[in-house]
């Protein structure tokens, strides 16, 4: 009786401490995030390439497929502008090396010299551990009609 209940406690324990561990890599996925979207605001180009891999693909809500060259080149030269890019609650799963967040977003951009409305969308990026830091693969943009 005395070992089952130190086997459950252990369990308990190991349990926890799971739990908690995958808090803080759900929390650091979201810092990172926020820092992903405050460099691309910013335009803050030395930032945002550190946070994409080099296989970044970008899905937006028009369809089209830009990869983190083409994606941070229309930042860099401004033919995409970010106004403003609010996230709500981000929600984290975790897969060993690598996580998928998913939240809603109100976003406002100059693209092509044409300001967008403010509108709202829903964000769904994929992010790898490489070289011991997190960086996003890929991202899809859905507007919410």
């Amino acid at each position: 009786m005395h070992s089952s209940r130190i086997v459950t406690m252990l369990s308990i324990a190991a349990l926890l401490t799971c739990s908690a561990h995958a808090q803080n890599v759900a929390d650091e996925i979201r810092a990172t995030e926020r820092e992903r979207l405050r460099s691309l605001v910013e335009g803050d180009i030395e930032t945002a390439r550190r946070l994409h891999a080099d296989d970044f693909q970008l899905i937006n809500p028009a369809g089209v497929t830009l990869s983190k060259v083409e994606y941070l080149g229309a930042i860099a030269s401004g033919s995409l502008d970010y106004l403003i890019w609010e996230p709500e609650a981000m929600e984290v799963r975790l897969y060993g090396g690598a996580a998928i967040i998913r939240y809603r977003a109100q976003a406002q951009a100059i693209a092509a010299g044409q300001k967008t409305p403010l509108r709202r969308f829903w964000h769904t990026d994929v992010y790898e551990k490489r070289d011991g830091r997190w960086q996003a693969v890929w991202s899809q943009v859905t507007l919410i009609q």
